[in-house]
């Protein structure tokens, strides 16, 4: 009979492949089907999570695995209509600044119910701990547990800040330069919102050391009347606002926000050490030597931020500001923070007391000295460090004509910079390399096989 001679899909399956198998005996029984897995054609694990980028092809019906009855019932329920919570998710991701933006006005709104001292709020927004003050003389502010909520809130601002100023002026800017690379995007975002930063924070730092003993960096000045317990309103906003700064970038960093360097554990290490810095110098009134820190610091920031912008957009300026940068570095980075590192071996035992009274707050002692000694060695060896790397680039761009970031990750990969001696000018070979990369990973795969349909 026909429906006896009709041979069903299932085993006609298992019959071609063994009369593809040259090896497989025609008697014998054959092979059973092995059962689907019900994943697809691609297995979805913690290597298929999305980038930021690629978020939209969530949404997309062809890119989504096949499930079961079940999950495919679920996902046409919700294809058309999803939850504003992912719909939220999505566009925070896309404006980094959002989120912050909405914490920062709840804040505030909150706040601008009841305006005074008596909110709770009005910690995290202004200062805390005034001391009561004369006619005509400034306020001065002692310290507490509350500055904590003073700092947390400026990390906010300070995140809200950063990502608004880098998505929406700084990447349109560097595309103004014609800046195509994604690597160079993200390091001139970087570059400028540093000189942004520092360009600001140094000037405010000179200007409130000029009022004080220390200016200009006097050493004796940081320990003469210690312990200062008490600050002035804006040297003590000052100091609160840097340790937000620097946390906030020790959160950068821990998130790997910004693209690793070669120099990320040190990175690391100097974010350590200055926090501590900042901590330790802050409770037990060492704010004074920590202000000198801050200038020198800051200032070589914002000159090298500026080097580095110049070298981005090919400036021929480039070259004659790297040398220059040098010389700052080297005066600010090492002489003047020499200065004070050698201070702990003379002024700091020598001008004011030096003893450990808790009582009166007097914390100036062996312990302080050793303590800080080692902080700021510390800080002076990666110092040492950086310049180095700095003189082993002025020297190649002195015998070779290149000018590179030591630090950078990978970006030889990407720019070739070298100095043309004819015309004396940056000339950048952009992604060159790279694109031979790809042509010849595509002549490779192209060489593979093709694998058998089975």
């Amino acid at each position: 009979m026909a429906a006896t001679t009709e041979a069903s899909p299932l085993t006609a399956i298992p019959n071609i492949k063994s009369s593809s198998s040259p090896g497989r005996k025609s008697g014998s029984k054959p092979r059973a089907r092995r059962r689907a897995s019900g994943l697809g054609g691609e297995l979805w694990g913690d290597t298929g999570a999305p980038a930021f980028a690629t978020l939209d092809h969530w949404r997309d019906g062809e890119t989504k695995p096949r499930h079961s009855k079940v999950s495919k019932k679920r996902t046409s329920k919700y294809r058309n209509q999803q939850s504003w919570l992912q719909e939220y998710k999505t566009l925070a991701l896309q404006n980094t600044w959002l989120t912050p933006l909405i914490l920062l006005l709840i804040i505030l709104t909150l706040y601008v119910v009841n305006p005074n001292p008596s909110n709770q709020l009005h910690k995290l927004i202004f200062l805390s701990y005034p001391l009561p003050s004369t006619t005509g003389t400034p306020t001065q502010y002692s310290k507490g547990p509350s500055d904590l909520l003073f700092v947390a809130f400026y990390i906010l601002l300070l995140t809200f800040t950063r990502e608004s100023i880098m998505q929406l002026i700084l990447r349109p800017l560097a595309l103004s330069f014609s800046i195509t690379s994604h690597s160079k995007q993200l390091r001139f975002m970087e570059q400028t919102y540093t000189i942004l930063y520092f360009g600001l924070l140094g000037p405010i730092g000179l200007s409130i050391m000029s009022r004080t003993p220390v200016w200009y960096f006097n050493i004796a000045g940081m320990y003469a009347d210690f312990p200062h317990r008490t600050l002035s309103g804006e040297f003590k906003a000052y100091y609160l606002f840097q340790a937000a700064y620097w946390a906030q970038q020790g959160i950068v960093i821990g998130l790997r926000l910004e693209k690793p360097r070669k120099d990320f554990w040190q990175l690391v290490g100097h974010h350590i050490v200055t926090l501590v810095l900042i901590a330790t110098s802050y409770r037990f009134h060492f704010t004074y030597m920590g202000l000198g820190v801050f200038i020198t610091h800051d200032l070589t920031d914002c000159f090298f931020a500026i080097s580095k912008t110049l070298h981005y957009i090919n400036s021929r300026f480039t070259a004659p500001y790297f040398i220059a940068f040098i010389f700052s570095w080297a005066y600010l980075r090492h002489y003047l923070n020499l200065r004070i590192l050698l201070s702990e071996f003379y002024e700091f035992k020598t001008v004011g007391p030096y003893e450990l009274d808790w009582e009166t707050e007097q914390y100036k002692c062996d312990i302080s000295h050793w303590i800080s000694t080692v902080l700021l060695g510390g800080l002076q060896l990666l110092n040492l460090y950086w310049g180095f790397l700095i003189l082993r680039v002025a020297w190649r761009f002195g015998v070779k004509g290149e000018l590179a970031d030591e630090r950078s990750e990978d970006e030889d990969e990407e720019e070739v910079v070298e100095m043309l001696p004819e015309a004396g000018v940056l000339a950048a070979e952009v992604d060159v390399r790279r694109e031979v990369k790809r042509e010849g990973a595509g002549m490779r795969r192209g060489a593979m096989p093709k694998r058998r349909a089975r």
